[in-house]
C-alpha cells in the first residue's frame, strides 16, 4: 500500500511503514510540509496514496465526498515517537485489513 503521512505526524512514521514493505512518504518528502489540506488531498488522490493524519479536516472531507484518497485518521494523544511506533505496530494489521475491505475512512483511537 502507498501512504502519505501528514505534517502532524513525524517523518519517522513514513520510514517505519516503508521498512514494513509499504510505499510511504511524509509530506515533507514531497515538498508539501506547509501545503494547504486541499493540495495534500489532491496529491494523495493523484498518486493513489492513503493519507495518514491527525487532522480532523481530512476525516470531515472524506465523510462528505465519495471520491478522493482513503484516510487513516489517527486520534491518539501527542506522544513520543517510540510510543507512536509501538501503537502502529499493534494497529497496522487492522488498518490494512480495513483498507483491503474497501473502507475509505478509518478512525483509529
Amino acid at each position: 500500500m502507498r501512504f502519505l503521512v501528514d505534517a502532524q505526524l513525524p517523518p519517522v512514521l513514513a520510514r517505519w511503514l516503508a521498512e514494513r514493505g509499504h510505499e510511504a512518504e511524509h509530506v515533507m518528502d514531497c515538498g508539501l510540509q506547509s501545503a494547504p489540506d486541499r493540495e495534500i488531498w489532491d496529491f494523495a488522490a493523484a498518486s493513489g496514496a492513503i493519507v495518514v493524519t491527525k487532522d480532523e479536516d481530512f476525516a470531515q472531507r472524506k465523510a462528505l465526498l465519495q471520491s478522493g484518497p482513503s484516510i487513516v485518521w489517527v486520534r491518539l494523544p501527542n506522544s513520543r515517537r517510540r510510543d507512536l511506533l509501538d501503537w502502529f505496530e499493534r494497529a497496522l494489521p487492522d488498518i490494512i485489513d480495513a483498507l483491503e475491505r474497501g473502507e475509505t475512512l478509518i478512525e483509529v483511537i
